[in-house]
């Protein structure tokens, strides 16, 4: 099989999705550790933003890198999606969670699409926006909006659920599984989405539980 096979297959479509999304999955945390620095005060994430834009036209390369990744990433998904669809038009009548599908993985293309709306709505609030106030200020204009908090914490839970199956998926295609850690897998990608969306989820409602928090 040569790659241009490859690539058109169903093995190589889930590569290319595990791929990105390991990619997506690398920018989450990295971008979770640099909004940890609210935690230290206002000019601690003042500072943290500072030394990003001072990056210059990396940070733009980065940018364009990280949207050809996405694009990649929601391209392969829809392809699977109505693949395994038009192969499956008729749904299961029974609940088949015993082989392995969790709630997570049936609510994919859900979670997805829900992803996807919010991070147009997290870049027209946060990127797209003017940058002559600071980054804190931003924040706290935004995410002490009630219905706008509690919408970025429901965001980041389904993208944590989103991103449970999605490691669990990525160590299948890559041939790292095995019955007798299996489970052990599983529930580390669970465990580990699941304190990455708590800690996502702070931000939001720290800003608008503590009225002094970032200033």
């Amino acid at each position: 099989m040569n790659i241009t096979h490859f690539f058109a297959s169903s093995v190589g479509k889930k590569a290319i999705m595990s791929l990105t999304g390991a990619m997506l999955g690398l920018f989450l945390l990295t971008h979770l550790a640099g909004n940890i620095s609210m935690f230290f005060g206002r000019e601690s994430f003042i500072a943290y933003a500072e030394h990003l834009h001072s990056l210059g036209s990396l940070i733009h390369l980065f940018e364009f890198g990280l949207l050809i990744v996405f694009i990649l990433h929601v391209y392969y998904a829809l392809m699977l999606f109505f693949e395994n669809r038009k192969a499956r038009p008729v749904r299961y009548a029974v609940d088949r969670s015993s082989g392995g599908s969790t709630y997570a993985s049936k609510t994919m293309p859900y979670t997805g699409a829900f992803i996807f709306v919010f991070i147009f709505v997290h870049l027209m609030n946060f990127h797209f926006t003017d940058h002559s106030i600071s980054i804190a200020d931003i924040v706290r204009n935004n995410l002490q909006n009630p219905l706008l908090s509690f919408y970025y914490v429901a965001s980041v839970f389904a993208l944590g659920m989103h991103t449970s199956h999605g490691f669990w998926s990525l160590f299948q295609t890559m041939g790292i599984n095995h019955p007798r850690y299996d489970n052990f897998l599983q529930q580390g990608a669970i465990v580990i989405s699941v304190i990455g969306a708590a800690i996502y989820s702070s931000f939001p409602a720290f800003t608008y539980l503590f009225k002094s928090f970032l200033l």
